[in-house]
């Protein structure tokens, strides 16, 4: 693939080897929908082959969101369809997989709210700055599925196991302040300095050794290799409740704004 094949990503290419790369489907605040969810696991290999490029940054069109989760209809056809769990598990873990592959530094500048395979993206990045603003969920429980696009494997690491928990069976939301107190992402700014903020770093590591830099990312991933089997059995748990009696009804719940009444909670 090149830059030219993708629908919903958009590029800017800086002299300086600083690739802005932005998700661009700002009509919907950046849902992902099938489409966009199969281009997030082909990018990182594009750019990893890419000699022009040195660091990457990642934000949302627009100034409401980074992405807002899954686009309704794509979630909904996923619902009792094991070919549509199959993709979509396949996917998911290219994401995270194809992420920490990718040589290069990824940075996600976190405009707005930030749901699902975004926020996978988000979390993922190698550094992250987000917006006071802006609110994070991992959200998943809501829908009556556990949490296993990419939270089992970070989300320990950066803010610790009793956080981890907390956030990811409650399915609060988290804004950028409380995000940087616990250690979630690494900086918090105000919402007009948060894409500026992204790209001083960024610039920064773009004149820096870039062996040196790729491989202390590299052996840092080392932590996340560790927890492959966990992610792996989460994502597992995940698609196994799209098959299963609450996901309908937390789908349903979401797409009619209402609190989920979920079978195995009766």
């Amino acid at each position: 693939m090149n830059y030219a094949d993708f629908q919903h990503l958009a590029f800017e290419q800086r002299d300086n080897g600083v690739l802005l790369i932005t998700i661009n489907r700002p009509e919907v605040m950046n849902a992902t929908n099938a489409r966009l969810h199969w281009e997030l696991t082909k990018i990182w290999g594009v750019i990893n082959d890419d000699d022009k490029v040195k660091v990457a940054v990642v934000t949302g069109a627009g100034d409401r969101a980074f992405s807002a989760g899954g686009d309704l209809n794509w979630v909904t056809s996923m619902v009792g369809s094991s070919k549509g769990v199959s993709v979509a598990m396949r996917e998911a873990a290219d994401i995270v997989y194809n992420m920490m592959a990718c040589d290069k530094v990824v940075i996600s500048a976190i405009n707005g709210v930030a749901v699902g395979a975004g926020l996978a993206v988000a979390m993922l990045a190698d550094i992250s700055v987000m917006s006071e603003k802006a609110r994070i969920t991992d959200g998943h429980v809501k829908l009556g599925v556990a949490a296993g696009d990419h939270a089992a494997i970070i989300w320990p690491l950066l803010c610790g196991m009793a956080k981890a928990k907390y956030y990811l069976m409650t399915a609060e939301f988290i804004d950028g302040k409380e995000a940087e107190r616990i250690g979630l992402v690494s900086l918090c700014t105000p919402a007009e300095q948060t894409l500026p903020k992204a790209m001083e770093i960024a610039d920064k590591l773009a004149a820096g050794s870039q062996m040196a830099i790729r491989f202390t990312k590299k052996s840092l991933n080392g932590w996340m290799k560790l927890a492959s089997p966990i992610f792996d059995n989460s994502l597992a748990m995940e698609m196994l409740c799209f098959l299963g009696e609450d996901a309908p009804h937390g789908v349903a719940a979401v797409k009619e704004k209402r609190a989920p009444k979920f079978p195995s909670a009766s």
